[in-house]
């Protein structure tokens, strides 16, 4: 699996993006990671945009080789060839490095839809998590509808169909559990559960996940991380993939 990490200059955001398939000249499937710059790093300097194609097995394999409170610094030349990690211990007792070689990756697929979103719904993690766990019993699939009444994820299966729907509401003494629903115009799309189920295992990040739908364009799932968001792009599926 590879990765791109694009690094603006001064003033930006940080993403890196999963590659994969598109599907009509959009995003069939994908991961971004967005940091504040000034919140999400101490410093941060980027003279120029910049993007760095990175293996994930081989970024995985030198995460490992930090400690849970090392300091991470990433560094890379102007025209890199490689990214060079190095972990600092909080004692400043301890420096490794690594540089990982650069693979060079085709970013037309990378493509992220700017989109005004017909639908968005902010809702526990938690509960989205068990939604997609039940439904991914029963089912490949999920039908996710938006409509003034609520959100409805629907399935159907070889043992049978399940259902779920969650109307918005307000608790003000547990506001983790707040459903909120911002409608335009009603919104039906299918997804693969497969996906959603791997989204999310960022569940444990943040206790909120907002969902954004609109006809034929991806869903994007995302996470508040506090120094920025980890989003997910998924697109629909059409026709026979149904």
């Amino acid at each position: 699996m590879q990765t791109v990490l694009t690094v603006p200059s001064v003033g930006s955001t940080t993403r890196a993006s999963e590659p994969s398939e598109a599907r009509h000249g959009q995003l069939a499937r994908g991961a971004g990671v967005h940091a504040a710059q000034g919140r999400g790093f101490s410093p941060y300097r980027c003279d120029r945009n910049i993007a760095l194609g990175i293996n994930l097995v081989s970024l995985t394999k030198v995460l490992r080789a930090a400690q849970n409170e090392d300091i991470l610094t990433l560094k890379a030349e102007d025209s890199p060839d490689a990214v060079n990690l190095m972990f600092e211990s909080a004692e400043m007792d301890r420096l490794s490095e690594y540089d990982i070689k650069l693979m060079d990756i085709d970013q037309e697929h990378l493509a992220i839809p700017d989109t005004e979103y017909a639908a968005t719904v902010e809702m526990p993690s938690g509960e989205f998590m068990r939604i997609c766990r039940d439904l991914n019993a029963l089912s490949e699939s999920v039908a996710i509808e938006a409509t003034k009444e609520g959100v409805k994820f629907s399935c159907q299966g070889d043992i049978g169909n399940g259902s779920v729907t969650i109307r918005q509401h307000t608790n003000v003494d547990k506001p983790d559990q707040n459903v909120s629903l911002a409608l335009a115009e009603p919104v039906a799309l299918t997804f693969s559960l497969k996906y959603l189920v791997n989204f999310c295992k960022a569940t444990n990040l943040s206790t909120k996940v907002k969902l954004c739908l609109s006809q034929e364009v991806p869903l994007l799932v995302e996470y508040d991380l506090g120094c920025g968001h980890l989003r997910f792009y998924l697109a629909p599926k059409i026709g026979d993939e149904e």
